[in-house]
């Protein structure tokens, strides 16, 4: 964001006659090479609905319904770092603290769909069906404080796997009580979806990434409690492919179909390959997957502990049952390969110098030849490796992949790409770490694509009834947001159905 100067003088980029932002609003040009992106997603006819975008992080949902054919009307981001990420890339004011804006007030204006991305947060049970009043205190109330005053046509939320669990089922009713008493027609059941499971064709990316997604339309509270569904917006299972073949998550090659990036594509590739220390616990690790591997199937799929290679475990009293559970199989796995295993150990210390999470190796990757060729997390429970097809989710946490025939991390460029922004995308030259923890904490494009289209789709006439301009958006946007975002890399199939739109 452009430094307000004590001295009287304009922002830099910006004339001393033109009004500053409010507070609390990033706002200013776009860098140099930025801004590109709302260029790109004008549709030739022009935008035909609006959309509000809160908690919107660096703008996954605008990518969205930017490639849906829609425009901002407003946009929300307490973050100032990815306030700016998102502004100088989309080139709209991004306002602050949505809290202020909405209570006792109504600064979003209006506009045809709401999209946030909001933390989930416990409802207080001492309030239960007392109406929207439950949630008040929480950031969902400031979500449906705007469905109240503004009623826009549809909604498309999202939040964390963690909230179709049995811990949050409260949570869960107290949300769609909420939502259809403020007239919004949802699914009973959450909708959870993952980028993995929805093919190259239609946007997927190799990442496994399941999200509760939330999407409705506004019909009015007596149809929306009469007229609401059972089952979710699409089911999670892999989706078929465009010309009708099934899709096989497995299928993903992370290689060729992200793609990664060559060595010679990456401006410093020098920070982003393991250190001396992270090559010598693989190459350890390596060691003992090519002495095992002749002697067994498959190696373990329980957690390998070096510390825990012992003839006879001690298991203390009060010991957790899982833990004892992992101590005898990693004993018995002793017992049967010490003849090997005890060499092993004694070349390298009993790996005393390594961190107690690096004397640890989940093997998760089936028959890879060696821990060189995998993926791998350096993790507190150990270091996870799995076949090279997709990864993980992208967390907002130091957990960054690594690529093993590569030797190094992905990089920024490349966690966008698994999120479904496109390589236009800037990151106005913050350190990495801010870039990883946005892309861990955003909205994967095409996931969320796909599961707005098919909602939209499955309710058009009435999305059509009180706004015709996003009914017709809808039928001729393309299956795949990456005909928008990546335009001319990709053809726009014809849409399979339509309704007269006024």
């Amino acid at each position: 964001m452009a430094p307000l100067d004590p001295a009287g003088a304009a922002p830099a980029g910006r004339t001393r006659n033109a009004p500053a932002p409010p507070p609390g609003v990033v706002d200013g040009p776009p860098p140099a090479g930025g801004g590109k992106l709302t260029t790109m997603l004008v549709p030739a006819g022009g935008s035909t609905f609006t959309f509000a975008d809160l908690f919107a992080g660096i703008g996954g949902f605008h990518g969205v319904l930017g490639a849906l054919g829609g425009r901002p009307a407003f946009a929300s981001e307490i973050d100032p770092v990815a306030a700016e990420v998102y502004r100088s890339n989309w080139d709209i004011p991004v306002h602050g603290d949505i809290v202020p804006m909405t209570t006792g007030r109504m600064d979003v204006p209006q506009h045809d769909v709401l999209a946030a991305g909001f933390p989930c947060q416990p409802f207080s049970k001492s309030g239960f069906q007392k109406g929207m009043e439950e949630t008040r205190g929480t950031l969902f109330w400031n979500i449906a404080r705007v469905l109240e005053e503004r009623r826009p046509a549809a909604i498309l939320l999202e939040n964390v796997r963690n909230l179709a669990g049995p811990r949050h089922r409260h949570t869960w009713a107290t949300i769609t009580r909420t939502l259809r008493d403020l007239g919004y027609q949802i699914s009973t059941t959450p909708t959870v979806f993952s980028p993995h499971l929805l093919p190259p064709e239609l946007g997927g990316r190799p990442q496994v990434r399941d999200r509760v997604f939330i999407t409705g339309t506004y019909v009015g509270p007596r149809r929306a409690w009469a007229q609401s569904w059972d089952e979710p917006v699409v089911p999670h299972r892999p989706v078929m492919r465009p010309d009708g073949r099934s899709w096989d998550p497995q299928r993903w090659d992370l290689r060729t179909d992200l793609p990664l990036l060559a060595d010679d594509e990456i401006t410093d590739p020098d920070a982003y390959r393991l250190n001396a220390t992270e090559v010598e616990w693989i190459d350890v690790w390596d060691e003992f997957v090519q002495l095992i591997r002749p002697r067994v199937a498959t190696l373990p799929g329980f957690p390998i502990w070096a510390d825990a290679f012992v003839t006879d475990p001690r298991i203390e009293p009060g010991t957790p049952g899982w833990k004892a559970n992992f101590l005898r199989k990693n004993a018995d796995f002793y017992r049967a390969h010490r003849s090997v295993l005890d060499p092993w150990l004694a070349r390298h210390d009993h790996l005393q110098h390594f961190p107690a999470s690096r004397r640890k190796l989940e093997w998760q990757a089936q028959d890879a030849a060696s821990l060189w060729s995998t993926i791998m997390h350096f993790r507190p429970s150990g270091i996870r490796a799995k076949k090279p097809t997709y990864v993980p989710a992208l967390v907002a946490i130091t957990q960054t992949t690594i690529l093993g025939d590569r030797r190094r991390r992905i990089t920024p460029r490349e966690a966008a790409r698994l999120q479904g922004l496109p390589d236009e995308f800037t990151f106005a030259g913050q350190p990495d770490a801010a870039s990883y923890r946005q892309m861990g904490n955003g909205v994967n494009i095409g996931a969320a694509y796909y599961v707005m289209r098919q909602h939209l789709l499955r309710t058009l006439e009435d999305v059509a009834a009180r706004a015709p301009g996003l009914a017709r958006a809808v039928q001729s946007a393309p299956e795949n947001p990456d005909a928008v975002l990546n335009r001319g890399a990709l053809p726009t199939p014809a849409p399979a159905a339509r309704i007269s739109v006024a």
